[in-house]
Parts: C-alpha cells; structure tokens; sequence
C-alpha cells in the first residue's frame, strides 16, 4: 500500500524546523529531506527516522522496523506523530547528528559518433 498524499503532508507540517522540510516521491513512497540530508522515509503511510545516538536517548526505548523488505531497521513513530513538539524535537537531534551529504559526482558526456 503506498502513502497518501494528506498523510506526507500531515507528517511535514507536523515538523517546526529552521531549514525547509521537503518531501520527495521515491519508489513510490517518500523520502523527507532537511538541510539537503534524508532524515527519514514514510512507507505505507508510517514515518520511519533514520537511528541516531541522539534519537535513541531522546525516545528513550524505540520501536525499530524496516521501512521496506531488506532495509536496515529505523525508528518507527506512531503514537508521537501528533505532538508537534515532540516529533520536531526528534528530527532536530536527528538531523544535526546525520552526516553532510557526499557530494554528487558529474557525470561524464560521452563521446559521439567519430
């Protein structure tokens, strides 16, 4: 079952963060994007954010699950999705531990017919 549309948007306007929260369709499901780094994927209409050390001593005793068959697991949040506070505490903790995204390599052109 993909994600809906009103629930991707429900999870971003739940998140108060300095930076832009931008969500992005990926394999058709959804990828949610802060300072240019992926802090967390939404699958069948679940928000899944990414482990850090931060997160996990800020939740205290996570629900860890894949987002997706054969992906490591994440933090699962459920029940704190409607506390605005909570949840943007989360993935402000989340998102300044997550490494600078490696830059992305041009691509070479190719050489046409000689």
């Amino acid at each position: 079952m993909a994600s809906d549309q009103v629930f991707v948007n429900f999870v971003v306007d739940q998140i108060d963060h300095p930076g832009e929260i931008k969500a992005r369709k990926m394999f058709g499901e959804y990828g949610l994007f802060a300072d240019h780094k992926i802090f967390a994927l939404i699958c069948d209409n679940k928000l899944f954010v990414k482990p850090t050390q931060a997160g996990r001593a800020f939740i205290q005793d996570p629900v860890e699950a894949p987002p997706y068959p054969g992906a490591k697991n994440s933090f699962l949040i459920e029940d704190q999705l409607e506390d605005r506070e909570w949840i943007s505490q989360l993935i402000k903790l989340t998102v300044e531990e997550l490494p600078e995204p490696k830059p992305k390599k041009k691509k070479a052109k190719k050489d046409g017919p000689k």
